[in-house]
């Protein structure tokens, strides 16, 4: 019993790694009087041989290849339960098209309003640009303005007090040369004061040295 067990559980698991269905009509008359309208889904007639080989007579080996059918078909049953039928897949699949159609337009909608919007923003912040641009050139040209009216009028200033140094500068060469042709002038006075003196000196002198000679003669 141990060893129809092991082909029953191998038979199972052969079943379950294949998962598709294999009807063989080669069956007993017998066993299709008991289940006319079964749908087998493994080699029913092989399996039935094998438990004879193994020493079974054939009323259990079809007792028990009939118990396995029954397991195996509601084993299946419950499985395909489960599954979704193509024409779900197909609906879900359309669902998934439409969803993902809507989102595309979405995201396409969405795309063109944030590029609308990013081009704005960026019209308006190239204008910001060409006024802060208009306003910088005012400001420098006002600057350049204010700057050359300050030389201007430094160069002015620096213009009056240069000529007040050259005024002050020829009142003092003026000066200088009053003075200078004043001493020119004592000088020319004190010259012939001296050479009348001297003049007068050495005249008194030549009188008293020829007195003197007069008197020694």
């Amino acid at each position: 019993m141990q060893r129809v067990a092991t082909i029953a559980t191998e038979a199972a698991v052969s079943l379950a790694r294949r998962r598709t269905p294999r009807p063989f009509p080669a069956l007993t008359r017998g066993l299709r009087a008991s289940h006319p309208c079964a749908d087998f889904h493994f080699d029913t007639h092989q399996f039935v041989q094998r438990l004879e080989r193994e020493g079974l007579n054939r009323a259990q080996a079809e007792g028990i290849m009939a118990a396995m059918a029954e397991v195996i078909d509601e084993s299946i049953r419950n499985m395909t339960s489960n599954m979704v039928t193509k024409a779900d897949q197909e609906k879900h699949h359309y669902t998934q098209q439409v969803d993902f159609a809507q989102l595309k337009s979405e995201l396409q909608l969405t795309e063109k309003n944030e590029l609308a919007m990013v081009k704005a923003e960026n019209d308006r912040l190239v204008t910001d640009i060409e006024k802060l641009k208009q306003r910088l050139r005012e400001e420098i040209t006002r600057t350049q303005a204010g700057v050359r009216l300050d030389l201007n009028l430094e160069k002015g200033r620096v213009r009056e007090e240069s000529s007040k140094q050259e005024l002050k500068m020829k009142e003092v060469d003026t000066r200088i040369e009053q003075e200078i042709a004043n001493l020119r002038t004592s000088i020319q006075g004190s010259k012939a004061t001296t050479l009348q003196y001297l003049v007068g000196f050495v005249t008194g002198c030549s009188a008293l040295l020829m007195a003197y000679l007069r008197f020694r003669v």
